[in-house]
């Protein structure tokens, strides 16, 4: 039972055909699309595999690596199908399946069970096993299985912690679990996998490795754009890397990113991790961070025509900057309304102090702490502070859910529900943090200035044009007014737009 013939992507209907002239002229677009398995080696590969393109009649396809490995395939060891850019269904449908395969890549499996990933998406443990099977031509159990000999491959690679602890730290059950899986989705043992490699680090040094991304990718852009936000204490940049501190479910840690020189198709990172079973949602939380999933194709050639072409055209692949907790930049965008990025950030960091202390810095403070803050904490209007309050006691209760498992509607309508909370900064979020493609911010003051500086005197019809990437047009008008000469006045200008009930 080899493959699919036809593969239905629930908004694209791909042809064999279609996928196999992919592969034949190995399309990076296609990177965790789909899987092409080739039956004669009994080995699966991403589309962009550089190996010779075998015969039609060889070739099966499939919608993950988990459904390759439960046809009996093994994962490609020059292309390494299981580090392949995911889906960019994943954040433009965000439907039960994809918000599934998010949860499943941060670990929330290994951590709560297929009880606890069903809990969150509000089904029945055997009733997301239908969705999620029907999607992805495998269950979470095996979608995650799949997602832990990725884990494993990475350690075994860039560390020199032994197996033993590489199983543990990867969510494996058992040893024996944990060969077993890399025999069956490698077909070699793991220490021949290390054999082949020499670990770059001690087991208390920092991991490296490369997180995949679509070309074309504009790492300059998506760096000034952090630089510019970057609060001291939580966040630091130059002009070639990006680092800042995560809070993990086991602990603390620290993310650096090199934008610049980096290898096509990747960003090189390095995890400063306390401990090593985060590895994961490290990894899932910088794709998000980098929007490393995107189509970037068909964002330009949706926005490639009319007054953004200047913009696509100087800044090929931009990206929408995402975010690594939820929490942190909704309370950022209340903190930044109707003010400068200097001011915003200057509350921030001013917020930041209350967080917990850890070795490698302060954390951004959680809802619980921030729903406690008194009003003359933060120099601000007081009607700024009373939503900055309700929103942390919201998600502090679990009344609005900022981690991707709660359909974009409903975490709408929970934040627009929240008083001082209105359109802009509830769409601010919704792309941010949810990975929303199709936001944007029409009353937000840069918005205005970047159509202002195309010409465009017509948004609204043009923003017609723009979906499902208006997310992707929003962050190109920002690009552009800050391209533009500013005056004094400008200089002064807020970061979005006021917003009170």
């Amino acid at each position: 039972m080899l493959g699919l013939g036809k593969r239905q992507t629930r908004d694209v209907d791909l042809s064999f055909e279609e996928q196999y002239a992919a592969m034949a002229s190995r399309d990076r677009r296609f990177d965790g699309v789909f899987i092409a398995g080739v039956r004669t080696t009994g080995i699966y590969c991403r589309p962009s595999c550089p190996a010779r393109t075998p015969k039609q009649a060889n070739v099966s396809f499939f919608p993950s690596a988990a459904a390759a490995q439960a046809a009996g395939l093994r994962a490609c060891r020059r292309c390494l199908p299981n580090a392949a850019a995911g889906s960019p269904e994943w954040d433009l449908r965000a439907d039960t399946a994809d918000r599934a395969m998010r949860l499943i890549a941060d670990g929330v499996v290994d951590r709560e069970g297929i009880e606890g990933l069903a809990r969150r998406l509000g089904y029945s443990v055997r009733h997301l096993n239908r969705i999620v099977t029907a999607a992805w031509g495998a269950g979470p159990l095996a979608l995650s299985r799949s997602r832990r000999a990725q884990t494993a491959r990475i350690l075994i690679d860039s560390t020199s912690l032994s197996m033993s602890e590489i199983a543990f730290a990867s969510g494996f059950g058992s040893l024996r679990q944990f060969n077993d899986t890399l025999r069956e989705v490698y077909a070699v043992s793991p220490s021949h996998l290390r054999s082949r490699r020499h670990p770059r680090m001690t087991t208390t040094g920092a991991i490296h490795t490369r997180v995949g991304v679509r070309e074309p990718f504009d790492a300059q852009a998506l760096l000034s754009y952090l630089s510019a936000r970057a609060v001291p204490g939580l966040e630091s940049a130059d002009s070639t890397t990006y680092s800042r501190l995560l809070g993990l479910p086991h602990g603390p840690a620290r993310l650096t990113m090199r934008l610049s020189k980096r290898p096509v198709g990747a960003v090189e990172c390095a995890f400063d991790l306390t401990d090593m079973r985060d590895l994961a949602p490290a990894l899932e939380r910088t794709r998000r961070l980098l929007d490393a999933d995107c189509d970037p194709i068909a964002v330009r050639d949706a926005l490639g025509r009319g007054a953004l072409a200047p913009v696509v055209e100087r800044h090929p692949g931009l990206r929408v900057p995402g975010h690594v907790d939820g929490w942190e930049v909704a309370a950022r965008a209340v903190l930044g309304q109707q003010v400068t990025l200097a001011a915003a950030r200057t509350l921030t960091s001013r917020l930041a102090e209350l967080g917990p202390p850890t070795p490698l810095g302060r954390l951004f403070p959680g809802p619980e702490v921030v729903a406690d803050l008194p009003d003359a904490w933060l120099p601000m209007p007081r009607s700024r502070t009373a939503a900055l309050r309700a929103l942390a006691n919201a998600v502090a209760h679990g009344e609005v859910a900022l981690d991707r498992s709660a359909p974009r509607a409903e975490v709408a309508s929970a934040l627009l529900s929240l008083p001082g909370i209105g359109p802009w900064t509830a769409g601010y979020i919704a792309m941010r943090a949810l990975g929303d493609t199709d936001v944007l911010l029409t009353g937000d003051t840069g918005t205005r200035a970047g159509a202002a500086a195309l010409g465009l005197t017509d948004l609204a019809a043009a923003s017609a044009r723009w979906r499902p990437w208006r997310s992707y047009a929003q962050i190109a008008l920002w690009t552009a007014a800050a391209a533009r000469p500013r005056s004094a006045d400008a200089r002064g200008s807020t970061v979005g737009h006021k917003e009170s009930r």
